[in-house]
């Protein structure tokens, strides 16, 4: 071999392996791109209507498992088409149509006897006791104190560490 075909080897490797690195960095970019899009996947949304069908499948005219009330909040995990696969506070999850689903911010209840009260503070007097998995919207937050509304329209106030 003359030494000019063995400098055309030679610049033909370093062009294999800056292909090959080239290679690994379009699949390192490949798995954050889908590893991002899971995250995204994953976000919190809250029933908008007054009731939903949650189904066992993402088609129209699957079982219904159960229903989910206004402000029911639930975390997203996967789309097909107009459905959203999801799981709630208690890991329970199931499929809902895209249209029954927004972004308020929204609390469950995640033991009995919460105490709903008139304002931010254990000093503040109970209004009533509250069951678990009663689902409120978001009005505001002081601290660690959340003001919370109820679809019936009763408000009050819940300490962040009784909601999910």
């Amino acid at each position: 071999m003359n030494g000019r075909a063995s400098g055309r080897a030679a610049v033909h490797m370093r062009g294999a392996k800056k292909d090959l690195g080239m290679q690994r960095i379009g699949a390192v970019l490949i798995m954050l791109s889908c590893l991002c899009s899971t995250v995204q996947a994953a976000e919190r949304m809250a029933v908008s209507v007054k009731e939903a069908n949650v189904r066992a499948n993402p088609q129209p005219h699957a079982d219904v498992l159960w229903k989910i009330e206004k402000y029911h909040p639930v975390e997203v995990s996967e789309t097909s088409g107009v459905w959203l696969r999801f799981k709630d506070f208690e890991g329970d999850g199931g499929w809902v149509h895209k249209s029954m689903l927004d972004k308020t911010p929204t609390v469950i209840t995640k033991q009995n006897g919460c105490q709903l009260r008139a304002g931010p503070g254990t000093d503040q007097p109970v209004l009533v006791k509250i069951d678990k998995g009663v689902p409120f919207k978001v009005l505001k937050r002081e601290g660690r104190w959340i003001q919370v509304e109820h679809a019936d329209g009763d408000k009050g106030w819940l300490n962040d560490s009784l909601v999910w």
